[in-house]
């Protein structure tokens, strides 16, 4: 990537889920989401977990909802109720995930990016508070930072065999979507045989 050069995030699909959630709240629940934070701060407990148990019990609310009003009662969430907001958020996110002793993960990031955006230009990037996933029609691969010096780069390659530097996680056996990963301590490590197993996620992403 070149110096200088600003990553262009999309929205997360999660955010046309939390907008259509809004848009039935008060007719799945009696109150739209402004009406139900004004009667929590009025007649709810004072902690979280305490309006969790109250939503549930004397509202009854099912297990989601009451665990997402107690949240956003405390204000919390609310990066996901508008694109503008979860743009917003996205900077946010990938600061925090690569600063203090991770910063000097950044480039290696920069890198899988750069990268990436050579695949198509239907590739997307749309980071969550731990993870930065990459998506074609699907999440095809994954940035994690997992410890100071290395990103756990994850690839959903289905049930393709493991070999060389490629780890089998598990997550084909789980249904998972990402399958395998490669731990990217280096810029070396962003090598052809990363690249491979890159183009082949991307590959098997298409309609």
């Amino acid at each position: 990537m070149a110096k200088g050069s600003k990553i262009i995030y999309s929205v997360h699909p999660a955010v046309a889920m939390v907008q259509k959630s809004l848009a039935s709240l008060k007719e799945k629940t009696g109150r739209t989401l402004e009406e139900w934070l004004a009667f929590i701060e009025a007649q709810g407990p004072a902690d979280e977990k305490g309006r969790i148990q109250w939503l549930k019990e004397k509202q009854d609310l099912g297990t989601n909802y009451a665990k997402w009003l107690a949240e956003r009662s405390f204000g919390k969430g609310g990066d996901e109720d508008s694109p503008e907001a979860y743009l917003q958020a996205a900077e946010r996110y990938v600061q925090n995930m690569f600063s203090g002793p991770k910063a000097g993960l950044l480039p290696l990031y920069e890198k899988l990016i750069s990268l990436s955006q050579s695949l198509g230009k239907d590739v997307k990037f749309s980071p969550c508070e731990t993870i930065v996933p990459f998506y074609r029609h699907h999440v095809f691969a994954q940035v994690k930072p997992s410890t100071r010096t290395r990103i756990d780069f994850g690839l959903a390659l289905g049930d393709t065999p493991a070999t060389g530097r490629l780890i089998d996680t598990g997550g084909y056996a789980k249904k998972d979507r990402i399958t395998h990963k490669l731990e990217v301590s280096t810029l070396e490590d962003i090598d052809a045989e990363l690249e491979k197993w890159l183009k082949m996620a991307y590959r098997k992403d298409e309609k």
